[in-house]
């Protein structure tokens, strides 16, 4: 055994001698593991998209309660299988499909909304929390949109490993690369979180804050966030105003 150990030793010695960069990389191997990203927070955040579906009231939602709830579950199970098998192309493709389909429903229910409040049949605190809920929904809908687009989804930034981001300029990527190391962001990339951080800034101050846009595709799809949580917001205001 020690044996062995000696002649590791040697080894890695004689290697670390002939190429610097060896002894950099055998020394910082385990700090930059990188590990897969988890995907349960974008599984997490479509369950609650359907549950917050399930919990508006009947005059806002489009077709039967449980439809589309059920089409979420329905379409879920073969993404989260397409991953786990390697089928990278099957899981993009029903990741976009379910991404879709909830986009239209909630721009579904929003319509609804606004035409159900000229006629007031709604109750003033039920009518509030309606659009509430809704408006989480905006932020749940193209926080998974930004997280499934950016850079060709998940799975492609993890192969190609590349620091931060292709559509967005987030604060990590506004450091100095000798600052890096200092906020332990050397090979950062964003996660989740991230996106769903500046769905939530957007849908609160109807602009980019955190991360500004760089690709196209963003920000037509920020300003689609913007107008459906600006028309959520001001509609509400003006119903309140309306009451009082």
């Amino acid at each position: 055994m020690r044996t062995n150990q000696k002649f590791t030793r040697e080894v890695t010695t004689t290697r670390a001698t002939a190429n610097p960069c060896y002894s950099e990389f055998v020394t910082n191997a385990p700090r930059h593991l990188d590990k897969p990203e988890p995907r349960w927070q974008a599984v997490l955040a479509l369950l609650a998209v359907g549950c917050i579906y399930l919990a508006l009231p009947r005059s806002l939602i489009i077709g039967p309660t449980w439809f589309l709830p059920t089409l979420i579950l329905i379409l879920l199970v073969p993404t989260v299988v397409a991953h786990r098998t390697g089928r990278r192309s099957l899981n993009r493709a029903l990741g976009l499909i379910i991404n879709a389909i909830i986009t239209l429903a909630l721009i579904g229910s929003v319509v609804l909304l606004v035409t159900a409040l000229p006629s007031h049949k709604e109750e003033p605190l039920r009518l509030l929390g309606s659009g509430a809920a809704l408006w989480v929904t905006n932020v749940l809908v193209f926080a998974l949109w930004y997280w499934r687009l950016d850079g060709g989804g998940p799975t492609l930034r993890h192969e190609r490993r590349e620091f931060g981001s292709r559509s967005f300029l987030f604060p990590q990527m506004q450091l100095e690369k000798s600052e890096r190391g200092r906020f332990e962001c050397e090979g950062w990339r964003p996660r989740f979180v991230d996106y769903l951080f500046v769905a939530f800034t957007q849908s609160s101050t109807f602009g980019p804050t955190d991360a500004p846009l760089f690709a196209r595709w963003a920000k037509v799809l920020a300003m689609m966030q913007i107008f459906i949580s600006l028309s959520i917001v001001v509609l509400l205001i003006s119903r309140a105003v309306g009451v009082l």
